[in-house]
């Protein structure tokens, strides 16, 4: 199976280009080590929704750019809810082994994207695939919280964007 990378356009408001996207996601989790069955997901999603993420899992007001959502190493138990009985005659759970790691989600607001190239005197493109890269190096443990992370991390991120995306002017 590999690794797969689900792309979902869950806006209206700017074009995605689900394959180039696939492609970074993809070659950015090969680089960080990512091997075997494993699944990401990337979602484009509008202001509203994102809004809607930020308050629930950071309670901060309004949107911002990326989201990254790690899911557990651990299958979750199968079956009926609630009691998690098990699903009819002859069916065998998958072993654990079996299942594919389930690395978790980047979402991506594009006008909250398209706001900060604007601000940073960048392309449009060159700004999600830099919010793709952060949110992959998010779930995969980086992060930036003390100066020696974010400059670790800001490292890495320039690392994979000249090798994945374009190289350096």
């Amino acid at each position: 199976m590999g690794v797969d990378v689900f792309v979902a356009d869950e806006q209206t408001e700017f074009p995605v280009d689900h394959l180039r996207w696939v492609a970074l996601a993809e070659n950015v989790l090969a680089a960080e080590g990512v091997r075997g069955d494993a699944e990401l997901s990337v979602l484009f999603v509008d202001a509203l929704a994102m809004a809607e993420l930020n308050q629930r899992f950071h309670a901060k007001e309004g949107p911002t750019d990326v989201l990254a959502f790690p899911i557990d190493d651990e299958p979750t138990p199968g079956g009926r809810n609630p009691d998690s009985g098990g699903t009819g005659p002859g069916y065998a759970p998958p072993e654990p082994s079996e299942l594919p790691v389930l690395i978790g989600d980047v979402v991506i607001c594009p006008v909250v994207a398209s706001a900060n190239a604007n601000e940073h005197e960048v392309a449009y493109e060159d700004e999600v695939a830099l919010l793709i890269v952060h949110g992959i190096l998010h779930l995969m443990g980086m992060d930036h919280e003390r100066d020696d992370e974010a400059e670790a991390m800001e490292a890495r991120e320039r690392e994979l964007l000249e090798k994945f995306h374009r190289p350096a002017p």
